[in-house]
């Protein structure tokens, strides 16, 4: 039985980072990996899959731009969906290896098969054609999550789905209904629209993504509509099942999906696309016997340092829950690595940025309006519109905005919120500001080069900064 210092369970984002980061500290290290691929969900079916999907589509369109025109539609919806699932295989592919070249560089060692705790130091790992069990001092649980499903929906992988099989579709739906408006929805929803896809997205709140901030989120909701789908806010499904088509109904199957509304009403569609959250994927690894449960979502429990109740188990990523992005999942990974070797580290944890890769893109850092007016703190918003930057000409955008929110007395920058082409980019220059205790001045006193979106920061502090003034 192979012993390690440090025995890792997944290869996702979280896995990676905390192998690679035990690795360079002179640890022997091995990730276990249920896939015959490695990546987790992020590279397989999650993150790059679906802004793989997305950079294809306006590869197609013929622009990056926000909002693609009517001309780019058409030129969207005349291309084969084939076409552009393979653009999104062959990245996924070239992810993966990758992935597989830097865990083989630093030399940890990949087992592949399904891992289950026989005590807490031990591990057995059942792989389709043999098993094996390793013994470590320390173990990482980065397992992740799959898509939350419920018994009494009839998933079939392809009419009703989730986001793990949508890459699988071999036709474009001609109308879909999605349920869940919260990040994988809403971007799979704006996607789709995009290729020409009637679709029809559901969500119970008031509101789509009611993290962000309500300005950007209002745009959002006009621009998605614009652009042909159909809204359904404060609607609840209670029933989802096949129907057959009414005669003479145009449908590419032989049934169609029906979503039962709390209302009364009932929507029909080629597809059902079932977005409602997703569970740690933890069911396999015996937890008990490590002396450890997950909540009722699947997610484990940890401390600042992803350390659970058992000390030498660390868990970190999705199946800890709340943020839940490749990115933090990243960072979770390598500080969990550190802390358990006696490395110090630290995390500037009230700056994380959010990325939202609808069509258009959403970012965020800090701060929203509606969290400052709860909390009392006064401030002002500086604005600047794509379609006033040169820049933003050029690429075509004239719906994208960034919003600045400025302390009224010190003028330190408190968030910073996009939405637009290159949003999940530009987000970082204010994020560096923030972390570095900057102040609106800071971009007004600042050059930046011309033409860019950047400029963006320096006409919204002086528009900020303007009202404050009374100017």
């Amino acid at each position: 039985m192979r012993h390690y210092d440090l025995c890792v369970i997944g290869s996702g984002p979280a896995g990676q980072k905390a192998a690679i980061q035990a690795a360079k500290l002179g640890k022997s290290v091995c990730i276990i990996e249920r896939r015959e691929v490695v990546g987790g969900a992020s590279v397989n079916t999650g993150t790059i899959p679906s802004k793989a999907l997305r950079e294809a589509i306006l590869s197609f369109c013929g622009r990056q731009s926000a909002m693609p025109r009517e001309a780019d539609l058409r030129a969207a919806r005349d291309a084969t969906f084939a076409g552009i699932m393979q653009s999104c295989h062959n990245v996924i592919k070239a992810e993966i290896d990758i992935v597989r070249g830097h865990l083989g560089s630093n030399g940890v060692d990949l087992l592949t098969g399904t891992a289950s705790f026989r005590d807490a130091t031990t591990v057995d790992i059942r792989g389709a054609h043999a098993s094996q069990a390793v013994t470590a001092d320390k173990f990482a649980i980065t397992v992740g999550t799959v898509p939350a499903k419920s018994p009494s929906i009839p998933f079939d992988d392809h009419e009703i789905i989730t986001s793990d099989e949508i890459h699988r579709l071999h036709q474009l739906p001609r109308t879909m209904i999605v349920v869940g408006g919260g990040v994988i929805g809403t971007e799979y929803a704006s996607m789709l629209s995009v290729l020409g896809v009637r679709v029809t997205l559901l969500e119970g709140r008031n509101r789509l993504l009611d993290f962000v901030d309500a300005e950007v989120i209002e745009a959002l909701q006009y621009h998605l509509r614009q652009g042909g789908m159909t809204l359904r806010l404060g609607e609840k499904v209670v029933r989802i099942a096949k129907v057959e088509p009414p005669r003479g109904a145009r449908s590419l199957n032989s049934e169609l999906v029906e979503a039962t509304l709390e209302s009364g009403k009932t929507l029909r569609a080629d597809c059902l696309l079932y977005a409602v959250g997703r569970q740690g994927a933890t069911a396999d690894l015996n937890l008990a016997a490590a002396g450890l449960e997950a909540d009722e979502r699947g997610r484990i429990p940890v401390n600042e340092f992803f350390q659970t109740k058992v000390p030498h188990i660390y868990a970190c990523g999705d199946v800890i829950g709340f943020p839940a992005l490749a990115s933090t999942s990243m960072e979770q990974g390598r500080l969990a690595a550190c802390h358990m070797f006696g490395e110090p580290r630290e995390m500037i944890a009230d700056l994380l940025p959010y990325g939202i890769y609808a069509v258009p893109e959403i970012s965020m850092v800090g701060w929203t309006e509606e969290r400052l007016t709860k909390e009392g703190i006064p401030y002002e918003a500086g604005i600047a519109q794509y379609k006033e930057i040169a820049r933003g000409q050029l690429v075509g955008d004239d719906i994208g905005m960034l919003k600045l929110l400025i302390h009224q007395e010190s003028h330190a920058i408190l968030g910073v919120h996009a939405i637009g082409t290159g949003a999940t980019e530009l987000i970082h220059i204010g994020q560096a500001v923030m972390a570095l205790r900057g102040t609106a001045e800071y971009f007004v006193n600042t050059v930046f080069n011309y033409p860019t979106l950047a400029e963006c920061y320096k006409v919204a502090a002086l528009n900020g900064l303007n009202k404050l003034k009374n100017l």
